[in-house]
């Protein structure tokens, strides 16, 4: 007979081998994909999780802070290679790379996050560290970018590179991302900041 530790009751059984504080990121994924964040309450989070609302808060302190590493999951790979990137002495490769690497991760995750990066809640102050992320990682496209094209804005390309990034968040809500898509979007981030010298 199998007994529920004191806390952490389950309505049902988790799958082998998932953690329950996984489970209730992968649940506030996908619902926040599919209903949006203020349409997401922390009831029907642990509810699609398996678990009772008063045990999710024995792994997050409430929605918003699920969000906000779903939102980081979504930015520092790239950010943990940054040095790498920044110590390339071919700044058009390095580019490339770190374009390529942006949209991969954002490929990679499983619920397409990015959907989130608009929405309004993004403002407030809980998630202050994840808009922080975002903008080194914009001072870092710009950096790069002003290695190519010296005299260029560094700031406007850096915001224009991290936007043509984005656009594979729209190619994963249409279905139908290209194969080659990082290498087309990395391409077009280096065309962009060629074209601004």
């Amino acid at each position: 007979m199998t007994t529920s530790m004191p806390g952490r009751p389950r309505l049902q059984p988790g799958e082998p081998g998932v953690e329950s504080r996984q489970q209730l990121v992968d649940a506030a994924a996908s619902l926040f994909a599919e209903r949006g964040y203020a349409a997401t309450s922390t009831r029907r989070i642990a509810e699609r999780a398996g678990m009772r609302q008063a045990s999710m808060y024995y792994y997050f302190s409430g929605k918003e802070e699920i969000l906000l590493e779903l939102l980081q999951a979504s930015i520092d790979p790239t950010l943990d290679r940054a040095a790498e990137y920044l110590a390339e002495p071919d700044a058009r490769r390095a580019l490339f790379a770190l374009a390529r690497a942006d949209v991969e991760t954002l490929l990679a995750e499983p619920h397409n996050i990015g959907t989130m990066y608009l929405s309004p809640e993004i403002a407030g102050e809980a998630f202050a560290p994840f808009r922080a992320a975002r903008d080194e990682l914009i001072r870092i496209y710009g950096e790069l970018a002003t290695r190519i094209s010296p005299d260029a804005d560094a700031q406007f390309l850096g915001t224009c590179c991290i936007q043509l990034v984005d656009v594979v968040v729209r190619f994963r809500q249409e279905g139908a991302v290209p194969k080659d898509l990082p290498d087309r979007i990395a391409a077009a981030c280096l065309r962009l900041v060629e074209d601004a010298s």
